[in-house]
């Protein structure tokens, strides 16, 4: 066979191997994972409640009258309340951590978790006065939401609603890190207490699993930053940018110099 009909041959084999994405597996922490089997169990910490969430409390009790437990829960959709700060679609915790019960007053909700509260309100619904029997609260979070920004697939607030997730399950949502993203640091800013703290997570190591940032709060913000690499491309991006600008300009008025002149 001759060797220019070896050469078609040639190009198509080389065609064919350079149609692969070329991209690598993303480098999280597979790398690092060992056999835990035996490792002791860990406690999921419990969410605490914040300024400007929103919750649903429903009581149930033991009572003969139905009616007696709509007395303390927000009217169905369509009606009204008696609290400023409540709504048809629950309990909003105000500026000061409180929120306006029905026929109980202003109960302090931020800081407590769902059951710590679910235990105040139990109180006041039996002491010093019974007004329901053997009361049942049911508290559930309906703003659990996380925002993830940067070098993300797919940027914005993700809702969660099984009020429980992680970094990681935060980042798959949002369609993971992009190649131009850093993934040994990735930012983590919550607030607690009206005060701000901002934590480091490295999801290329096994050690994102001991981060006390591993289990995300509600609110809290996820920040991928670009690598120094990819910060590079944006400002000559950006650059090339101004430059193709003033290059327009300045022809658009030498165009216009040479028609009036």
């Amino acid at each position: 066979m001759k060797i220019s009909h070896l050469l078609p041959v040639a190009l198509f084999a080389v065609l064919l191997a350079s149609c692969g994405t070329g991209k690598k597996l993303p480098a999280y922490y597979l790398d690092h994972v060992k056999d835990t089997t035996k490792k002791e169990a860990f406690k999921v910490p419990e969410v605490r409640i914040q300024n400007d969430d929103q919750l649903s409390i429903q009581v149930y009790s033991a009572t003969t009258r139905p009616e007696a437990d709509l007395l303390y829960n927000l009217p169905t959709a369509g009606g009204t309340t008696s609290g400023s700060n409540n709504s048809a679609t629950g309990f909003l915790v105000d500026a000061d951590g409180n929120i306006e019960y029905p026929r109980l007053g202003t109960i302090h909700a931020a800081g407590l978790t769902k059951q710590e509260l679910a235990a105040e309100i139990k109180k006041r619904l039996t002491e010093p006065v019974v007004l329901l029997n053997n009361p049942n609260v049911i508290i559930r979070f309906l703003n659990y939401k996380i925002t993830v920004l940067g070098e993300v697939a797919h940027q914005g607030v993700l809702t969660v609603p099984g009020e429980k997730v992680t970094i990681m399950e935060a980042l798959g949502l949002a369609g993971g890190i992009t190649d131009g993203g850093k993934k040994d640091v990735v930012k983590v800013v919550r607030e607690i207490d009206g005060q701000r703290q901002v934590g480091l997570v490295n999801v290329s190591s096994d050690s994102v699993f001991n981060s006390q940032y591993y289990y995300l709060a509600q609110n809290d913000l996820v920040i991928v930053e670009p690598t120094k690499q990819k910060a590079r491309q944006i400002d000559q991006s950006m650059a090339m940018q101004r430059v193709t600008f003033a290059l327009s300009v300045i022809t658009a008025a030498a165009f216009l110099y040479n028609i009036f002149k």
